[in-house]
């Protein structure tokens, strides 16, 4: 249940890490560094360990193995509690403490490989589509890229663009569902259209199949227009 379990280090790594921080601190420690396959591992066991290094949050931890070792016949492990350091720079949704899983916060949107080369692409523009749901995310990754650089096509506008009196879907749209569902400014009204083709697969068809050619038309262009400003 760690936060961004898919980006953990294998574990071949993080000893290495611990085996040079354990070397930094004293080269004559003699240590062992074993992997835990279980929440307890050697501690319950091993009757040679005398002390078991806590922190405040993982002293229930402690006091968990000292159980296990008087079950085992084991005596207890005198529990040493040591302070945490803070991280000054966590953000709001990360750990105060430093800690492997604000590190793996701060890897999102880093590049773990190079990008996948494919020869049926042309070399630019290079074009991102961004998609989900209401909430996702849409509008601030867009803003993002942006600021990198980026020439934004909205699609939302452009679906707006197409019904527009004179805009390219607009007569289209009419004649397949009717003057009812104008305003009195001979504006298409989007919540009446929608209740005509809300839960009528064969009436949603028909309106995608007017509209949407019309709005790959429309980001084509706006392609091109990016293109050719570089």
């Amino acid at each position: 249940d760690k936060v961004l379990m898919e980006l953990i280090e294998p574990y071949e790594l993080r000893a290495a890490k611990l085996r040079e921080f354990l070397e930094d601190v004293k080269p004559s420690l003699r240590y062992d560094i074993v992997p835990l396959v279980d929440p307890y591992g050697p501690s319950v066991t091993d009757p040679d360990l005398q002390c078991l290094v806590v922190s405040e949050e993982t002293r229930r931890g402690g006091e968990a193995v000292n159980k296990k070792r008087l079950e085992n016949g084991l005596p207890e492990l005198a529990l040493y509690e040591i302070l945490l350091m803070k991280d000054p720079d966590h953000s709001q949704n990360e750990e105060e403490k430093i800690s492997s899983s604000s590190l793996r916060q701060r890897l999102l949107g880093t590049l773990l490989r190079p990008p996948r080369q494919d020869p049926a692409l042309p070399s630019r523009p290079y074009v991102i589509g961004l998609t989900g749901g209401t909430g996702s995310g849409k509008t601030s990754i867009a803003k993002i890229l942006g600021h990198l650089g980026a020439f934004l096509i909205d699609a939302d506008k452009l679906g707006h663009a197409v019904y527009v009196p004179g805009g390219p879907a607009y007569e289209q749209v009419v004649a397949a569902f009717g003057a009812g569902i104008l305003n009195e400014d001979e504006t298409i009204n989007r919540k009446v259209l929608g209740a005509k083709v809300f839960g009528n697969q064969e009436r949603l068809k028909s309106l995608t199949d007017i509209v949407w050619p019309e709005m790959a038309r429309m980001v084509k262009e706006q392609i091109g227009e990016a293109a050719a400003q570089g």
